[in-house]
């Protein structure tokens, strides 16, 4: 899979993931590189499941790892392998490290959850966190007209933030403040993905 390029815009709810992740796949491409783009939870069996108790009332906790656990595995063996086979650049919006924050938020061990994942799912050449603090991001969260949901509460947010950056040490990470306009944080992950030579 070693010749592609695998890039993951991760953070808590309400840090403006989706839009960046659009802006950077548009940036790559003017480039001229083939770019795929895509989200976790997905849109498949699992991750429906997954995006529809969000709204309703969560799973149990082991049932919603393991839900996430067969998204994800189904997601890098029919879009992530294959892209990255081919040469393509991969961007996700969320992946196994949302699971350790937003599950390792509920109780499991983020160690433990990662090594699960870790099992089967490739490292990312670059993981990008955007941070805010806890109360700006719930203040987009209610400026975007949505609601928070169960993962989105002040609390929970609060600890899955804890676990992200717990992650800002690791070589292929960088913390990217999401504060200041849409366009700032652009440049600053436009710069980071350079910096990273990729």
């Amino acid at each position: 899979m070693s010749n592609g390029t695998f890039i993951v815009i991760d953070g808590i709810d309400g840090t403006g993931k989706s839009t960046q992740v659009r802006l950077l796949a548009e940036w790559i491409a003017a480039q001229g590189r083939q770019v795929i783009v895509s989200r976790e939870p997905t849109d498949g069996p699992w991750g429906k499941q997954l995006r529809e108790s969000a709204a309703s009332g969560r799973l149990a906790p082991a049932e919603e790892l393991e839900y996430f656990l067969n998204d994800r595995r189904q997601h890098v063996d029919e879009l992530i392998a294959p892209a990255l086979a081919l040469g393509k650049v991969v961007i996700l919006d969320r992946y196994y490290f949302s699971t350790m924050a937003y599950q390792g938020a509920r109780g499991f061990d983020p160690a433990e959850i990662r090594r699960l994942n870790e099992a089967f799912a490739p490292l990312p050449d670059l993981l990008l966190i955007l941070d805010l603090e806890v109360a700006d991001a719930h203040l987009r969260i209610g400026a975007r007209g949505d609601t928070a949901n169960a993962f989105e509460q002040l609390e929970n947010l609060q600890r899955c933030r804890q676990i992200f950056l717990s992650l800002q040490h690791e070589p292929f990470v960088r913390v990217i403040p999401s504060t200041g306009t849409i366009d700032e944080v652009a440049a600053r992950l436009q710069h980071a993905v350079r910096s990273a030579g990729l």
